[in-house]
């Protein structure tokens, strides 16, 4: 674990602008009309509304996305009462959280009230302004009544994280860990080590699972909880036992299956672990210092199931899997609640996702390779995407059912999909590809099979239903692979391209080849000799109409493969050059950028070329093409060098276009604002337009530009890089390809493909 020290910490919530959180407007607010629209006199008229229709506030405010981080500041963290506004850097971090996992604003509110009734009042009287009610960090017995009271006079949603959150989280743990050792629930003995909300509130939730009460003994600071015991608070009494033969944590952890510490560290050992029964689950939840470390735990028996609330340590409990989505689902149904039927959801929800293909970039966060069910890995990791559709719809669903939603989701999947977009997960534009790709599913060929990340790509794209995938590599090798990585072949063609039984093929490719090229010096035994080689091989499938599309290899030389491409496939018989586009999908809109991989140092024709292949590709993915011809100077300020290619280029592109909105040459700045653009060069063929595609001098700065955007913005998508210009569809990938990346390609590909069947078909018609 990264070791925090106080300089750091403090240093973190002072530096720039004090704090974690702001408020941002979500309206335009420029313009006078702007303002009188947000306040007077426009804002009258939804005030009016709501005074017709209160549930009309979900529809013209922020009711809906807005939870209310509440506390007095009596149960910190681990730091105890240390007083509200104490309290508060804990409250703007949990809002933090809700924002960067859920998608909610919060507003945190301190109240300096000990008094459970007043403390009520005043929560009581804000709560119209928020969707639901997020309850922090207050001490119990209090925080019981709290919660309880407010959930019986509130309308909205009211939960009390420290208590369910975790309790939540556990019960989805457990649940799993009991399938991983074989165990039911109903038969195991389980020792609760702490009586705080949080340890009565989980084990609430075993309950609720099928523990049975005769099997928990619950223990606090004084030992086990005993029925005899004088002066139990209702909640102790719940679970206080009728056993007399154990007193101590030592004599109560003997022979139990299941051990959950919601107390302090260190205060179970290895023998204690040693005593339990077989294969035994040890929850040491315990915050800052687990009640047994991950290591002593490991070490005391092999066939310990282990979970912690530490990120470093496998199976991390940790309430940010759960707090976020379920109220993202209560408040995007506008549930009146969270009841038990919705909590329960959540636990099956989060449950279920454990046991599905983890995606790569969860993987690459804990720099694993092929996290699976087991063990090792029985609670999805916080970092997981797929938490906010899976526990929101769960919830939302649940609410629905259980009847405290006062709005209902018909279409499930686009309700998932307007998630995935709310977090940057996803786009409208990468739905599009999909939905297509997915309608009309291509035989695509990936090039190094061997690749985990290309195999792990070419997996998740059939699962996708966005294509059939053939994969070159040796078969065994690939077999033993996807074993590594649990991956499921089924369905999917290996082409060992170097067997003797892929000779006649081989054979047939060269001939093929060697007749297409033989003015250009090749040979038949020279073509033989490439066949062997995967991308001449994978794109002699597509070019004999044996596959559909082609991906190139992640280590291949940008080079080689050009190379490759235009003898085997050739180029587009109306260019003389092709090139390469990338899609940006930022917060400020979609931007298409060329050349950024073939073309190094191009002149005047191939700039015209770029630029017509990039106009043509625009409108494939369904847009108008808007263009800036890019350079350092602005239409003819500097007559030399680049700028002068760009600007000859331009005049061209008029003559042979005169209908495509083009201009330059132009700096980056003024073809981004239209403003500083028209006001300066009100002649432009771009006069009030937006710009949607940048074509680029040169290599260097085109490549440059969008890995810039990329490294400054992570939240930026970027699609490609897409080939333009050649006679069929092959893709190109680098070593820094993620899966997510290669899928993306696939699925442009695979819509690469189909439109290039429609047109045959058409010429043959």
């Amino acid at each position: 674990m990264v070791k925090i020290s106080k300089e750091a910490a403090l240093q973190y919530h002072a530096n720039g602008r004090p704090g974690k959180i702001e408020v941002k407007p979500t309206k335009p607010y420029r313009t006078q009309t702007d303002l009188s629209l947000a306040y007077s006199p426009g804002v009258a008229y939804p005030c009016l509304e709501i005074q017709q229709n209160n549930e009309d506030a979900y529809k013209y405010t922020d009711k809906g996305n807005l939870v209310a981080v509440i506390s007095n500041g009596t149960a910190v963290l681990g730091l105890g009462d240390i007083g509200a506004i104490s309290g508060k850097p804990v409250m703007e971090g949990k809002g933090l959280l809700f924002k960067i996992y859920g998608g909610i604003d919060v507003f945190d509110i301190e109240v300096a009230e000990k008094d459970p009734e007043k403390f009520c009042e005043a929560v009581e009287r804000i709560a119209p302004t928020f969707g639901g009610i997020n309850l922090e960090d207050i001490k119990a017995p209090e925080c019981f009544y709290i919660e309880e009271r407010l959930k019986k006079s509130l309308d909205i949603p009211v939960m009390h994280d420290d208590q369910h959150g975790t309790a939540i989280i556990s019960a989805a743990g457990l649940r799993n860990a009991l399938e991983v050792n074989g165990k039911d629930i109903k038969d195991v003995k389980i020792v609760v080590n702490g009586a705080g909300a949080a340890a009565i509130s989980c084990t609430k939730l075993y309950m609720a699972l099928g523990a049975r009460r005769e099997n928990i003994v619950m223990l606090d600071s004084k030992g086990v909880i005993t029925s005899d015991r004088a002066n139990l608070t209702e909640q102790k009494k719940m679970f206080a036992t009728d056993r007399r033969d154990i007193h101590t944590l030592e004599e109560a952890i003997k022979g139990a299956d299941v051990f959950v510490g919601l107390s302090k560290g260190n205060v179970l050992t290895q023998d204690m672990i040693r005593s339990m029964a077989d294969q035994p689950i040890v929850f040491a939840l315990a915050n800052p210092v687990p009640e047994i470390s991950y290591e002593k735990a490991m070490e005391s028996r092999p066939d310990v199931l282990m979970a912690t609330g530490r990120s470093d340590y496998p199976n991390q409990i940790n309430n940010v899997i759960g707090f976020p989505y379920i109220f993202r689902g209560a408040l995007d149904v506008h549930a009146s609640a969270i009841n038990e039927e919705m909590k329960m959801a959540a636990v099956n929800a989060i449950a279920d996702l454990a046991k599905q293909p983890v995606p790569d970039v969860v993987n690459d966060v804990y720099h694993v390779n092929n996290l699976t069910f087991g063990p090792s890995y029985f609670i999805p990791k916080p970092v997981d995407p797929r938490l906010i559709t899976e526990v929101s719809a769960a919830v939302a669903k649940a609410a629905m059912d259980s009847g405290v939603a006062r709005t209902s989701i018909t279409d499930w999947a686009a309700y998932k999909n307007q998630l995935r977009e709310m977090l940057g997960q996803e786009t409208k534009l990468t739905q599009k590809l999909y939905d297509t790709a997915r309608n009309n599913p291509q035989r695509v060929v990936f090039a190094e099979g061997i690749h985990p990340t290309m195999l792990k790509a070419a997996v998740q794209a059939k699962a996708e239903g966005i294509c059939q995938p053939i994969i070159l590599g040796n078969d065994e090798r690939i077999a033993k692979l996807a074993k590594e990585l649990d991956l499921n072949l089924d369905g999917i063609e290996i082409v060992n391209l170097r067997h003797d039984n892929q000779a006649e093929r081989r054979e047939r490719y060269a001939r093929i080849l060697a007749e297409k090229r033989q003015r250009q010096g090749y040979t038949i035994e020279e073509a033989n000799d490439k066949m062997f080689e995967r991308n001449y091989f994978g794109m002699m499938m597509v070019e004999t109409g044996e596959a559909d599309a082609f991906i190139t290899g992640l280590y291949t030389k940008y080079s080689n493969t050009i190379k490759v491409a235009k003898e085997v496939i050739g180029i587009r018989k109306e260019y003389k050059h092709f090139g390469t586009m990338h899609i940006l999908n930022s917060k400020k809109g979609t931007f298409y950028i060329a050349d950024t991989l073939i073309n190094r140092h191009p002149d005047k024709e191939v700039l015209v070329d770029i630029a017509k292949l990039s106009a043509m590709t625009v409108r494939f993915f369904n847009d108008t093409p808007v263009m800036a011809m890019l350079s350092y100077s602005n239409f003819g300020t500097d007559e030399a060098g680049s700028p002068l290619q760009v600007h000859q280029a331009v005049e061209e592109l008029h003559r042979q276009c005169p209908d495509l909105a083009v201009d330059g040459e132009m700096q980056v700045n003024f073809a981004l604002n239209k403003d500083l653009r028209d006001s300066k060069y009100p002649f432009s063929r771009l006069n009030g337009l937006d710009v949607n595609t940048l074509v680029f001098p040169n290599l260097s700065s085109a490549n440059s530009a969008y890995k810039l955007l990329q490294t400054l913005d992570p939240d930026t998508e970027i699609i490609g890089p897409i080939q333009m210009g050649l006679n069929k569809p092959i893709h190109f990938t680098d070593f820094e390809c993620s899966v997510r990346d290669i899928v993306n390609i696939t699925a442009v590909a695979v819509i690469d493909a189909y439109v290039d069947k429609l047109k045959n078909k058409c010429c043959m018609d």
